[in-house]
């Protein structure tokens, strides 16, 4: 029988509007992520002719530049994206975004314990540490949340995120007042920016953020029985702290790895499933590779703007994102969509 039992009693929620929905949503998509990718190499404090993509020429140097900014932005927002939905679906928690399990700071906590006791230097090094913290600090919110009966509940999760992220943000702030690199390191680092990252970082990226994005799309449909809820998924089979645990590594392999190397970009993860859910519904089959998509094409977006906004310096991509999400999210409140 080709329907699963889990999908003949989801409720209505959880599937998409109509069939055109989803179909609709991925063109548009892929449209606008072509679109976008374009305008990113194009547009800038220099406009690049089209002509000068495929032509070697005088504006091939800044091509190149761009291209991979691009290339950081589309990895960094499918990784957001991606993680976002994954986080609500774990959490039953519309808020929820890559500082509610402590990801950020995690990453942040080991990035200045690195420079200040370890003499790390240098972007790959950053990556390496952040990826480290935001894998340490999920497990530690997840170790924490799982202590007593009913193990690591949503609520418990949520509590035990947001703690360990107050506490770890404490320590990194108590590292930089006695340290003056990690300081200035961090200053920049907590802006939010994909320029600047050469071929080799994102090259060497590419496969953790691979891992990763297939690692969630293949738990679309445990997070589907996640949000029954927690006795429905159990009646169904379903091994629900287990569950949880690969859906963390999902997050901590991406959120970690973008947010270790692009800085904390906000309101990605926490608008763009929204923004999906509003047009496919909750179905995590739709909702995940979708809001990847969608992810990709907000960063780039609020990258390119950012460059042309106040020229000629320029507004890095953290905080166009926040920027731009801030309305949407206000839109998404005052018309009632917040829920899973």
């Amino acid at each position: 029988m080709a329907t699963t039992t889990t999908e003949l009693i989801q409720p209505d929620r959880l599937r998409s509007s109509s069939a055109a929905g989803p179909a609709t949503a991925y063109a548009v998509m892929l449209g606008l992520l072509v679109v976008a990718a374009v305008a990113s190499v194009l547009i800038g404090s220099r406009l690049i002719s089209p002509t000068a993509i495929l032509e070697a020429g005088p504006d091939r140097t800044v091509v190149e530049i761009r291209a991979v900014r691009t290339a950081m932005g589309v990895l960094a927002g499918v990784a957001l994206g991606l993680a976002g939905a994954c986080m609500q679906g774990l959490t039953r928690n519309p808020l929820a975004d890559p500082g509610i399990l402590g990801v950020n700071a995690g990453a942040a906590l080991a990035i200045v314990l690195g420079i200040a006791h370890l003499g790390a230097g240098g972007m790959a090094a950053y990556v390496v540490l952040g990826l480290v913290g935001a894998a340490v600090a999920s497990l530690a919110v997840h170790a924490i949340a799982g202590i007593g009966r009913d193990g690591a509940t949503p609520a418990k999760l949520t509590v035990a995120g947001a703690a360990f992220a107050a506490a770890a943000s404490s320590w990194t702030v108590a590292v930089q007042l006695v340290d003056q690199t990690a300081l200035d390191v961090m200053r920049r680092w907590q802006v939010g920016s994909i320029g600047g990252r050469p071929w080799d970082l994102v090259a060497s990226l590419a496969p953790v953020f691979l891992v990763g994005t297939v690692l969630a799309l293949a738990l679309s449909r445990t997070l589907n029985a996640l949000a029954l809820g927690e006795e429905m998924a159990t009646g169904l089979g379903r091994h629900t702290t287990r569950d949880r645990v690969f859906v963390g590594i999902a997050i901590a392999l991406l959120a970690g790895t973008a947010t270790a190397a692009a800085g904390p970009i906000a309101f990605v993860g926490l608008i763009v499933p929204h923004l999906v859910r509003t047009r496919t519904g909750s179905d995590h089959r739709h909702l995940l590779p979708l809001s990847a998509g969608y992810g990709a094409v907000l960063v780039l977006v609020a990258d390119t703007v950012g460059r042309v906004v106040l020229p000629p310096s320029e507004v890095q991509v953290g905080i166009m994102t926040a920027v731009v999400g801030v309305p949407f999210f206000l839109l998404l409140v005052r018309r009632g969509r917040m829920g899973l």
